[in-house]
C-alpha cells in the first residue's frame, strides 16, 4: 500500500499563502505535519501530488499499488483501515468529498488526473472526519492536534526525566521529553494538555510554558517566554515574548518580546522585536481574512483571529498588524503605523506604502537566511519563489 497525498484543488486555494510553497499534507497542525501523521499511522514513508511547479521538491514515488489519499485530511486508526480495505479501482467518498482511490499500478500527473479518474464503484466513509480547509483551522485545530499527536507518538514509549532542581512541573504524567532537551529554572504546566519537548530543544531560564504545547527538534524558547497554550513551535525555530494558541512552522524566529495569538507563521520568516499581533477586534465583531481564490475577504466566524504569514516573509521592530492580516510569501514590511490587512507576496514596505521587492533581493536574503541553519538555497527553490512571483504579480498593484 503506497500512499500518495494529493491536493484537492479547492481546499489547496483556500490554504493559501501557505501552498504557495508546499503540499496541503505538508502543513503543520498539532506536533506534526499532515504527511507526519499518515506516515505515522501507515508505518511507511509517504509522498505528494501537488502542483507541477512544486514537484521537483515534493515528488510523488510509485508502486504497483498506489492509493491516493486526500492530504486535507486528518487520519486515524478507523479511516486508515477504511482505507488499507479499498481493492484496485474502488474510491472512498464522504459527503461529495474525495477522501481516497485506489489506482492500481495506475499514476496520475496531477491532482485533477486523480478527480478525472474517480471509478464508479464508490464506498461512502460511514464516519465523520477532520478535514483541513481553511487557514485559520491551522491554529483553530491545533491544541485538538496537539493532544492526538502527543499520544499516539508518545505510546509505548518513556520520557526522559526534568533533571533540573529549579523547574517546577505540574501534570508531569502529560510531558514528554526527547533525548537531548535541556531545561532550566522554567515552570511546565501540563495540568490542562500535554507538553511534548522534541530532540534537542531547548528551554530557557524564567520561561512559563502551559500545554498543550509542542516544541519540534532543534528549536528554542528565549529567556523568560510566556507560552499560553494551543502553540506549536516547529523544528529549528527561536520563540520569544508571549504567544498563544499560534502554529510557527520550521526555520522561523519570533525571538524577542511582543504578542503574536491565534496565527501561523510560515518558513523561514522573522519577526522584529517587540512584533505584536492584534487578535481581537475593538468592537468583538467577527474577523475577515484575505482569501486568494475569493480575491476578497472571507467571514471566519471567530472573535479571535491574527496574522497569516507564508514562507520567507519577515518584518521589522515594532511592526504592528491589525487582526485578521495575511502576509504572502517573501513580503518585508517595516516602518510606523499599521499596515493593509492583505499584503501581497513579494511586497516591499509598509504603512506608508508597498512596492514589488525584486527578485534578485529577495534569492539574496534568502540564500543568506538558509546558510545559518546550513541548508541550500538551490536552484529548485529558486525556482519555487520564481514561479509565485510569477503568480502573484497581479497582486501587486502598488
Amino acid at each position: 500500500m503506497n500512499l500518495i497525498l494529493f491536493d484537492e484543488p479547492e481546499i489547496r486555494q483556500n490554504l493559501l499563502p501557505f501552498t504557495f510553497t508546499r503540499p496541503v499534507a505538508d502543513i503543520r497542525v498539532g506536533i506534526l505535519t499532515l504527511a507526519e501523521k499518515w506516515a505515522h499511522v501507515a508505518k511507511q514513508p509517504v509522498s505528494f501530488l501537488t502542483e507541477r511547479y512544486l514537484q521537483a521538491k515534493f515528488p510523488a514515488n510509485t508502486t504497483q499499488a498506489n492509493i491516493y489519499v486526500n492530504g486535507a485530511v486528518f487520519p486515524d486508526t478507523f479511516l486508515a483501515a477504511e482505507i488499507a480495505a479499498l481493492t484496485p479501482g474502488e474510491a472512498l467518498m464522504r459527503e461529495g468529498r474525495l477522501v481516497a482511490l485506489h489506482a492500481g499500478s495506475e499514476f496520475f500527473g496531477s491532482s485533477q488526473h486523480v478527480y478525472d479518474h474517480v471509478p464508479t464503484t464508490r464506498r461512502e466513509l460511514p464516519e465523520p472526519h477532520v478535514v483541513l480547509q481553511n487557514v485559520w483551522e491551522i491554529f483553530a485545530f491545533n491544541g485538538a492536534q496537539i493532544r492526538a499527536d502527543f499520544k499516539m507518538i508518545t505510546h509505548g514509549r518513556k520520557s526522559q526525566p526534568v533533571n533540573d532542581r529549579h523547574t517546577f512541573v505540574y501534570g508531569e504524567e502529560n510531558i514528554f521529553i526527547e533525548e537531548g532537551v535541556k531545561i532550566r529554572a522554567a515552570v511546565l504546566n501540563a495540568e490542562s494538555g500535554p507538553i511534548y519537548l522534541g530532540k534537542n530543544s531547548e528551554i530557557q531560564e524564567g520561561s512559563l510554558i502551559k500545554g498543550p504545547f509542542a516544541l519540534c527538534e532543534g528549536s528554542t524558547v528565549n529567556m523568560g517566554a510566556k507560552m499560553r497554550g494551543d502553540n506549536t513551535v516547529g523544528p529549528h525555530c527561536k520563540v520569544g515574548g508571549e504567544i498563544s494558541n499560534s502554529v510557527i512552522f520550521a526555520h522561523s524566529n519570533k525571538g524577542h518580546d511582543g504578542f503574536l495569538g491565534n496565527s501561523v507563521i510560515g518558513e523561514w520568516c522573522n519577526l522584529g522585536a517587540d512584533t505584536n499581533t492584534s487578535n481581537l477586534k475593538n468592537n468583538y465583531a467577527d474577523v475577515k481574512l484575505w482569501n486568494h481564490a475569493k480575491g476578497g475577504f472571507k467571514n471566519t466566524g471567530l472573535q479571535f483571529c491574527g496574522l497569516m504569514m507564508g514562507d520567507h516573509s519577515k518584518c521589522g521592530i515594532n511592526t504592528m498588524f491589525n487582526t485578521g492580516t495575511v502576509t504572502g510569501v517573501s513580503a518585508n514590511i517595516f516602518g510606523s503605523g499599521f499596515p493593509r490587512n492583505f499584503i501581497p507576496s513579494f511586497a516591499w514596505g509598509g504603512a506608508s506604502g508597498f512596492e514589488t521587492y525584486q527578485l534578485r533581493k529577495v534569492f539574496e536574503v534568502a540564500e543568506k537566511v538558509m546558510a545559518r541553519r546550513n541548508k541550500a538555497f538551490d536552484q529548485v527553490e529558486k525556482d519555487i519563489l520564481t514561479h509565485v512571483f510569477e503568480e502573484t504579480a497581479a497582486s501587486r498593484n502598488f
